[in-house]
C-alpha cells in the first residue's frame, strides 16, 4: 500500500467507524420503514406484497447492522456487513421485479412476496406495519418527485449495498 492509499485508508470513516457506519445503515433503513408507514397511514399510499417485502428486508438489514454495531468484535462486522450486502442486493431484486414485472399485473398473488407473507403471518400479526392493502398495479401509480416508490427504495437498496461492500473491502485492506 502507497503512502497516499494508506493516508486515505485511515482517513476513511469506513476505517475508523466500521461500526458507526453499521449503525447509519439501520437509522437509513428504519427512517424507509418510518417513511413507508407516513405515506400509508397519513398520505393513504395502500402497499403492495412487493412494498411489505422490502419493508421486511429493511428491518432485516437494521437488525443485522445493529448486531454488527453492538459486537465489539471485528469478526462480527465483517460478518454482518456481508449480511447487510447480501440483504440489499436482494432488496434490489425485489425492487427491480416489482418495477419491471409486478407493477404491470393487476394482481400479485402467488408472488414470491404474496408467498413470503401467507407463510410468515406478518401480516395477521402485525397489520399496521405488513398488512397488504393494495395489488401492485395499484401500488405502481404511488410516486415520490415523480418516481414509482420500487425505484427510490431500489436506490437505497443499492446505497446500503456500496456502504456494505466499501465496509469489506477496507476491511480486507486493513487486514
Amino acid at each position: 500500500m502507497n503512502v497516499a492509499t494508506a493516508r486515505l485508508h485511515h482517513a476513511s470513516v469506513f476505517h475508523r467507524l466500521p461500526r458507526g457506519v453499521l449503525a447509519l445503515v439501520a437509522l437509513a433503513c428504519i427512517a424507509a420503514v418510518g417513511g413507508a408507514l407516513v405515506a400509508q397511514h397519513v398520505f393513504g399510499m395502500l402497499p403492495c406484497p412487493w412494498c411489505i417485502f422490502q419493508r421486511v428486508l429493511y428491518l432485516a438489514i437494521a437488525g443485522v447492522a445493529l448486531i454488527g454495531w453492538a459486537a465489539p468484535v471485528c469478526a462480527v462486522t465483517v460478518v454482518t456487513s456481508g449480511l447487510v450486502l447480501a440483504l440489499s442486493v436482494g432488496g434490489i431484486a425485489s425492487a427491480v421485479f416489482q418495477h419491471q414485472v409486478a407493477a404491470k399485473d393487476s394482481s400479485c398473488a402467488f408472488t414470491l412476496a404474496d408467498r413470503f407473507l401467507s407463510v410468515t403471518g406478518l401480516e395477521t400479526a402485525v397489520p399496521w406495519l405488513f398488512q397488504v392493502t393494495a395489488t401492485c398495479a395499484e401500488a405502481a401509480s404511488a410516486r415520490l418527485l415523480g418516481q414509482p416508490f420500487e425505484v427510490w427504495s431500489g436506490l437505497l437498496f443499492a446505497l446500503i449495498g456500496l456502504t456494505a461492500a466499501l465496509l469489506l473491502w477496507h476491511r480486507k485492506l486493513r487486514s
